[in-house]
């Protein structure tokens, strides 16, 4: 037996309303009521990330009554609605048109109509367009209301065998390698697993980044086409899935990239270590002081910038 819930609606004064989840017509269930000034409803519909089957009864009733779709790509979604039978009016919310089609929708919804937003895969917003909508239609009192659905990214990170209780999403990796180098470094030492999207194309430049940067031994896994038929996990050091990747012609697919927790700072000994190292080069070696970072650099596993630092700590 489905239990009834009471919803408050503290700040519109909305009067309380009982709510039976047993119920599918939409004035009734809780998610399409309008709210009190009689605008609609904007629902953030998770849809697949592959497997056609990874979508919820909640969504699929979502896109069935809703009275306009948003689609970052029409033809993508439509296959999806085409299999699950939904005839329904789309029109196209993507990066490009982002700003202008916000306020096109902003208007539907004023008059009543209940806008369902989607993208390709996975939760709209997340690395793809929702967000200026969804500030848009809060500013504007509109309810928004999010349908969970398929995550990427939260996907990989429970396969992954790496640490789950503190985690940090990055999106997509800077296409420049100065800036990813940058990103990389700051995440170093970082207590949490770190996670992020990357081309397929740079895949291999990047964990390339990630043996220079933070090091050959860095735990890492690579998820490859989530929960689509091609599915993969590399699990291992850097340099080792490094070069398993580099024996492939290419590498095709949708890319989740995790890296596990950093170490801890290196102590006042290690600085010192460090600057022993680089002295003894420079003296013994006649090496210039830059050289001879980069060669203690690599002997103690750091990067460059951080033996750089250890070496100005030692001073």
């Amino acid at each position: 037996m489905f239990a009834r819930i009471l919803l408050f609606a503290a700040e519109s004064g909305e009067r309380l309303r009982g709510v039976n989840f047993s119920a599918v017509k939409p004035e009734s269930n809780g998610d399409s009521d309008a709210a009190s000034s009689g605008s609609g409803t904007l629902y953030l519909v998770g849809t697949p990330i592959g497997n056609l089957e990874d979508i919820t009864l909640r969504a699929l009733r979502t896109l069935k009554e809703v009275d306009l779709i948003a689609c970052e790509d029409t033809r993508q979604t439509q296959k999806l609605l085409n299999h699950y039978s939904i005839e329904k009016r789309t029109v196209s919310y993507h990066e490009h048109n982002e700003l202008e089609r916000a306020a096109e929708l902003i208007v539907h919804l004023e008059k009543g109509e209940d806008v369902a937003v989607v993208s390709d895969a996975g939760m709209p917003g997340v690395s793809d367009p929702g967000y200026r909508l969804v500030g848009l239609a809060v500013r504007h009192h509109i309810r928004v209301v999010p349908i969970p659905g398929a995550s990427a990214f939260l996907s990989a990170l429970v396969a992954s065998g790496l640490p789950t209780d503190s985690f940090r999403f990055g999106g997509f990796l800077p296409a420049k390698a100065g800036a990813r180098r940058t990103l990389l470094e700051s995440s170093r030492t970082s207590p949490r697993t770190q996670i992020f999207y990357e081309a397929p194309h740079r895949l291999v430049e990047t964990l390339q980044d990630v043996v220079d940067v933070i090091g050959p031994d860095r735990r890492v896994v690579v998820a490859r086409e989530v929960t689509k038929l091609h599915e993969e996990f590399l699990r291992g050091p850097a340099a080792e899935v490094l070069n398993e990747l580099k024996k492939r012609p290419e590498v095709k697919g949708e890319i989740t990239l995790l890296l596990a927790k950093g170490e801890e700072r290196a102590t006042p000994q290690a600085s010192a270590s460090v600057a022993t190292r680089v002295r003894e080069l420079m003296q013994s070696e006649q090496m210039e002081e830059k050289n001879a970072l980069k060669q203690a650099a690599k002997e103690f596993g750091l990067s460059k910038s951080e033996a750089y630092r250890e070496w100005q700590r030692a001073k």
